[in-house]
């Protein structure tokens, strides 16, 4: 099981109000001797996110269905209103270039320019047994 990922950033806050408004994850505290200005999010199941400051980060240019991305479950029946808060937010809607039998989608997210794909939570229900 994943215990937790880190995403780097020039603007730690920016970046964590976007996943914090849009997939809906909590802050964690953050340990006090943390060497780096970091915000800890829950992302459930006792797996967190870390966004990271680094000074002057620049995104790869490999971030792609077929190169770097996120990939995140998620209830499917809120799929169509994460795609509104997602866009309100100013994220960029991707289609998937193959086709699957479960339901799935990518963002890019407007701070950094990091790709995240989306996919239905019931996929991930072998994983809670």
């Amino acid at each position: 099981m994943l215990a937790h990922f880190t995403l780097a950033t020039r603007d730690i806050h920016r970046t964590a109000a976007f996943l914090e408004r849009t997939l809906g994850y909590p802050r964690k505290a953050v340990p006090a001797n943390s060497a780096r200005e970091a915000i800890w999010l829950d992302i459930g199941h006792g797996q967190e996110m870390h966004v990271l400051y680094a000074e002057g980060f620049e995104i790869s240019a490999h971030e792609a269905e077929y190169g770097r991305h996120v990939a995140l479950f998620h209830p499917r029946s809120d799929f169509e209103a994460l795609k509104a808060r997602l866009t309100g937010e100013g994220a960029v809607l991707i289609e998937p270039s193959r086709p699957t039998r479960f339901e799935r989608f990518f963002f890019r997210e407007p701070v950094n320019g990091y790709v995240f794909e989306i996919i239905d939570q019931a996929r991930a229900s072998h994983l809670d047994q």
